[in-house]
């Protein structure tokens, strides 16, 4: 059977395992399904980035020595791609390496043989990882949503309130009367969903939104 009819139907995580062994797939894949992780097992990295990938939370179990293209290598072009997280298994080892594919953020670096139970403990952390980051990166995308749907004026009064000015202070910033930025803040709030100064504060970072006004300023230190 082709490995692209082997894509599992509705998983809720997914194992990419790449490694040219035909053995070592077969023996990886087994102890996965042991456990109750689900994974696709190829030899290449070609086959890897041919393969639809689900939207779930994931990982890839990658030899570095494969034929097409090293996995270190792998690892440096895909940094900065959304990728899952990866953990390296290696009948090469050695400690350049393993540093080198730790700074890039691998969950793990296994030199074969690997005890069973370091492996799959180490597939684990890194779908839980990637989990979050996709729960994180949902969330953000939900904040963006919010900050869209407001008015361009409100977009201005947002930074302006996480700042920490008064409202008379925002109001003179804007040139706008200090009803009228009340009106502005309020709606900022609610459009925002949050209940407080301090979430909004929160959310504002997480949106990076730059405070670049201080409720103090001008105001001579005593």
């Amino acid at each position: 059977m082709d490995w692209r009819t082997k894509m599992i139907r509705d998983p809720d995580h997914i194992v990419f395992l790449v490694d040219d062994d035909p053995k070592v797939r077969e023996s990886v894949g087994e102890l996965l399904r042991s456990v109750g992780l689900q994974s696709i097992a190829i030899g290449s990295i070609h086959d890897y980035l041919e393969l639809p990938r689900p939207d779930v939370p994931a990982c890839i179990v990658l030899d570095i020595e494969l034929p097409d293209l090293n996995g270190l290598e792998f690892q440096a072009q895909v940094e900065k791609d959304d990728h899952p997280p990866v953990v390296f298994i290696t009948g090469h080892g050695d400690i350049p390496s393993s540093v080198s594919a730790m700074k890039r953020g691998a969950v793990d670096f296994l030199t074969k043989p690997f005890k069973s139970e370091v492996l799959i403990a180490a597939v684990r952390a890194a779908i839980a990882q990637d989990r979050e980051r996709r729960e994180e990166r949902g969330a953000l995308a939900d904040l963006k949503i919010r900050f869209g749907q407001l008015t361009p004026r409100e977009q201005q009064v947002l930074p302006l309130i996480v700042s920490g000015l008064l409202n008379k202070q925002g109001a003179a910033e804007l040139g706008i009367s200090e009803i009228t930025y009340q009106v502005h803040r309020a709606r900022v709030m609610q459009k925002m969903q949050v209940a407080s100064f301090a979430e909004l504060v929160r959310i504002a970072a997480k949106l990076k939104i730059p405070i670049t006004h201080s409720r103090y300023a001008g105001v001579p230190a005593r």
